[in-house]
């Protein structure tokens, strides 16, 4: 196909160029087909997927960027340096846009805490994220951490940020205006990242990999976390200026992604003189300096006349900025091509065709097939499984605290942090940053995957992770606008690989369109496999919401003496998926329960207007007192947190059994309440559920015939979060 595009057999620098642009990671190819099912599309949607981030209207002049990524492969074979970059990344691709960064999460999953590799990824990874979040001064305000034993040759870390902007802002990657120069700013090009996206990220872990041995390690980027804040500084200066015409990030793939990409673009193309791209390290071949991923680089776009004005406010940061490139007219075809140079009229060590390379990767439809002990594994349903000898001693063992985590993390940065880390179903933010003062709108965030939904149903089952992110924001009493997603799935070269993906796919379409929500950007993370085993279906899906202005706290988890509680919504689902199935039981079969979208929705919408209604009532509020989603863990978890959360115990009624306790459906809500008739006749006028089920007191947690636990039984299950932060790294 190369040799067909370029008429002659390539070069080595274009052949490493096409390796590392239609590598997975950078081309989607195995993906793309499938993705196009997606809604994109909403009237406040500014920019959608094929950008560094997509982009929102929150109105008043206002704009919200959003970005997920995945930095899995490297965060295994390097955990601290691999979370960083992975951040550092992420962090590039919202100021691409115009936006100031404002707030990150990371989506977090290992092994097993008592596997002695999974607690040093655990303790690597998260020092990472908070050594350089905390360095460049973004604040990490939320995620999720899951331990399953899918992980533990492979974990995942995703990471999620946000940024704002005033729309006047917005600047997109293209490299606009023949004659306009091409300016990399930051740090100076080395060896590091060399093949990640192609030796890590598009290729499985084979077995010598998932032993532990570090022959990858080269492909790991390096990360400095002080250049990067420099670096966001100089370049929101150089576009509220502006003085840049348009931008890109150096990620995956390096200069070959960021010089081809804004080139086609702009259906122009590029010339570039390697030679003049800044060096850490001797002696790098033309084939090195175009591939490497070296960290905290941008590529800028700018006229002649604005080169000296760049200069200056790049040199008042400290920030390297070299002319190494200027945009081209189209050949006689009209083709924009890209010519790489080695020296000033020196030797062209490449010229291809710019939008080859961007966007003209090969798109396969690779073979899918459901796996082929399906039927059986529906069959192997969790109610077959004896009740459990001690429910309250399961219950321990599916809470866990991940406080220690987020206690290595800074999220007071920019002192907009409503709703902290651990403290509610979202977090919630002051929609504010430097040069944009608060008017009193806020957002609302949240992360959320569950891979037991979606290994036994990846349709369902992202329907359903779909379904309680949304809720999760819509508990803070925020409206959701849009959502991003990473996917993170084993070998696509695996039919049932490419069942569960499409699967995915679909069932997040069908939510998203029944709950009038855009998919505005995402990325696919596949391979992730170790030794030919896949890991199970992993999407990951951050929501993000608008909150008109806020004149108190959105209610949390927890309850106060005397409250009722009440749970919204339809009677749960079976076991099947649930984590007290797969963690507890062993089973990981069944059918899961379908989420019903069309009631979904109104819940959502009746939360929304009961805290939104509470945020006008006098202090202290009676109707909502406090409130939970049920989902990952049942009721008996959301319970256990809200005891634990507001230190006060409760007496339970009319939960049958460990069914009723543990069984998932994220289409509840516990609410905490004074008014527990009034709330009952307001769910029952909007067509919604509503079920007395206990009054907040004591010191114990009572679920009559269940379970007896004590609020310090309940303190000390932290599900060895604490333990594996201790770990130091691995001789």
């Amino acid at each position: 196909m190369i040799v067909r595009i370029l008429g002659q057999a390539p070069t080595d620098t274009e052949l490493a160029m096409y390796s590392v642009m239609w590598s997975e990671h950078c081309s989607y190819k195995s993906s793309r087909v499938h993705l196009a099912r997606l809604p994109t599309e909403a009237p406040h949607v500014l920019v959608g997927p094929g950008e560094n981030a997509g982009v929102i209207d929150v109105g008043d002049g206002i704009a919200v960027a959003m970005r997920i990524e995945s930095h899995n492969h490297p965060s295994y074979i390097e955990p601290y340096q691999g979370a960083a970059t992975g951040v550092g990344g992420i962090l590039r691709d919202i100021f691409t846009m115009g936006a100031r960064p404002i707030a990150l999460m990371d989506a977090l999953f290992f092994g097993p805490p008592d596997d002695a590799r999974s607690r040093y990824i655990l303790d690597g990874v998260v020092r990472g994220v908070a050594g350089y979040g905390n360095a460049v001064g973004v604040p990490t305000v939320g995620g999720q951490i899951t331990f399953d034993s899918t992980y533990r040759s492979n974990p995942l870390v995703n990471v999620f940020c946000l940024g704002v902007l005033p729309i006047s802002r917005l600047v997109l990657s293209s490299a606009s205006g023949v004659g306009n120069l091409a300016v990399l700013l930051g740090s100076a090009t080395g060896r590091d990242g060399i093949g990640g996206v192609s030796v890590l990220a598009s290729a499985g872990f084979a077995e010598a990999d998932a032993a532990g041995q570090s022959t990858k390690r080269p492909s790991i980027q390096i990360s400095d976390p002080y250049e990067e804040k420099r670096l966001i500084e100089a370049c929101l200066e150089l576009l509220e200026a502006g003085l840049v015409v348009g931008i890109q990030d150096l990620g995956g793939a390096g200069l070959s992604c960021a010089t081809s990409e804004t080139a086609a673009h702009a259906r122009l193309g590029m010339d570039v003189d390697v030679s003049r791209v800044p060096r850490r390290e001797p002696n790098m071949s033309p084939v090195e300096v175009m591939t490497s991923e070296s960290q905290e680089r941008m590529l800028a776009i700018v006229t002649p006349e604005s080169l000296a004005a760049v200069q200056e406010v790049c040199d008042r940061w400290e920030v390297a900025a070299t002319a190494i490139g200027v945009v081209t007219e189209p050949d006689a075809a009209g083709i924009g091509r890209l010519r790489i140079l080695d020296g000033p009229g020196g030797e062209v060590v490449a010229d291809v065709p710019a939008s080859s390379l961007a966007d003209d990767a090969p798109r396969y439809e690779r073979p899918l097939a459901p796996p082929a002990d399906l039927v059986e594994r529906r069959a192997d349903d969790p109610s077959r499984l004896p009740a459990p000898s001690d429910p309250g001693g399961d219950l321990l063992e599916l809470l866990a605290d991940p406080a220690p985590v987020y206690r290595q993390y800074d999220h007071q940065l920019f002192l907009n942090t409503v709703i902290g880390p651990g403290e509610g179903d979202a977090t919630v933010l002051k929609l504010a940053a430097p040069g944009l003062p608060w008017e009193g709108k806020a957002l609302a965030m949240s992360v959320d995957g569950n891979p037991g939904w979606c290994a036994v149903d990846p349709r369902a089952g992202t329907a359903a992770t779909v379904a309680e992110s949304t809720l999760n924001v819509s508990c803070a009493g925020a409206i959701p606008l849009a959502l991003v997603n990473c996917l993170n799935l084993g070998n696509p070269e695996h039919p049932e690989v490419m069942w569960q993906l499409s699967e995915a796919i679909d069932g997040m379409a069908q939510a998203c369109e029944a709950l009038a929500i855009p998919v505005i950007g995402g990325n696919v993370s596949l391979y992730d496999e170790s030794g030919g085993c896949d890991i199970d279906p992993t999407p990951v899906i951050a929501v993000v919401g608008l909150l008109g202005r806020i004149v108190r706290k959105p209610p949390v988890p927890g309850w106060h003496p005397g409250d009722s509680l009440v749970v919204l919504g339809p009677p749960p689902g079976g076991l099947a998926g649930s984590r007290w199935a797969r963690s507890v039981a062993g089973c990981a079969g069944g059918v899961l329960a379908p989420v019903d979208l069309v009631s979904h929705r109104e819940l959502c919408r009746f939360v929304r207007e009961l805290v939104a209604r509470e945020a006008e009532d006098d202090d202290p509020p009676r109707l909502v007192r406090g409130l939970h989603d049920v989902a990952d863990g049942g009721l008996g978890v959301a319970l256990a947190e809200c005891a634990r959360a507001s230190r006060t115990g409760a007496e339970v009624d009319g939960i049958a059994d460990h069914g009723g306790l543990f069984a998932e459906l994220p289409a509840r809500v516990l609410v905490a309440t004074r008014l527990p008739d009034e709330l009952s006749r307001l769910a029952a006028g909007a067509g919604l559920g509503a079920r007395v089920i206990g009054v907040a007191g004591g010191a114990r947690l009572v679920v009559h015939g269940l379970v007896d636990l004590g609020l310090d039984e309940l303190d000390t299950a932290s599900g060895g979060i604490a333990a594996a932060l201790e770990v130091r790294p691995l001789v």
